[in-house]
């Protein structure tokens, strides 16, 4: 059994899938990827999402404000609320993106430590973006004390020094279909060196198909490309990478162990 440990179904567009969302939940299905974590970007949009997902009992979600959505400053008692919904098993995604918007790490800051608190007072594992700003993430994620609760450096795409700091203090590295990019050589290489028991696989559906889907709309079905990638950069089965990534979710977010 494979997991998609990150995925957005509420941002796929469903007219390529007949305006229904059990075709996609039921692609997935058909490749052994039985589960999946419905991963927010806004408060305001997190009650759609729970209500559009609501059918499918194998759909988890997480609550939280995206770093590149920051018109207005996180509501930490909001956060606090919606974040206890009986389906939410994370807080995110929060994090930090000097890449795309440098002009707003104040705003970012702010709204990456009261997702910490929060996650701290529900006891939930964070879910962490991170780009370009590898030095405050692991700083800020060390003095509010994210150690406690862990979580995962999603869509990975930093140094294996960063892997190697966030994995100190609890946190898994989830590898996306970036890692199976002509140009993510340098990606290829931190992927091989993580531990057996640290990492997750994920989509990031609607987004950044792997290959061989390229230029297509991504959806979870296809997180077995990217276990197939790590399992030819790692030299490891593709039954191994579902089996430990299935594991190490499980693990972190506490839920009865499944066998692939």
């Amino acid at each position: 059994m494979f997991i998609d440990s990150h995925c957005h179904l509420d941002r796929l567009d469903l007219t390529d899938f007949n305006d229904d969302l059990s075709f996609v939940v039921n692609a997935a299905s058909a490749v052994s990827v039985n589960e999946m974590l419905c991963v927010s970007v806004t408060l305001q949009e997190f009650p759609k999402m729970a209500e559009l997902t609501k059918p499918f009992p194998n759909v988890y979600l997480s609550c939280g404000t995206h770093p590149l959505n920051q018109e207005d400053k996180v509501d930490q008692g909001q956060l606090h609320v919606l974040a206890q919904h009986p389906r939410v098993i994370a807080i995110g995604e929060t994090g930090l993106d000097y890449f795309y918007a440098p002009e707003t790490k104040a705003l970012q800051q702010d709204s990456f430590r009261k997702h910490i608190r929060v996650a701290r007072e529900l006891n939930k594992p964070l879910i962490i973006h991170t780009r370009d700003a590898q030095e405050d993430t692991l700083a800020i994620l060390q003095e509010e004390r994210a150690d406690q609760i862990g979580g995962i450096l999603h869509c990975f795409t930093e140094s294996l020094e960063m892997a190697e700091a966030a994995m100190d203090i609890g946190f898994y590295i989830s590898f996306s279909g970036i890692v199976t990019f002509k140009n993510a050589s340098a990606l290829r290489e931190v992927a091989r060196k993580i531990p057996n028991d640290k990492f997750l696989i994920e989509t990031d559906a609607p987004y950044l198909a792997p290959v061989p889907h390229r230029g297509q709309q991504n959806q979870p079905a296809y997180v077995v490309d990217v276990a197939k990638h790590l399992a030819s950069i790692r030299g490891q089965s593709v039954e191994d990478i579902a089996r430990l990534s299935t594991d190490n979710f499980n693990k972190l977010f506490n839920l009865s162990q499944n066998t692939a």
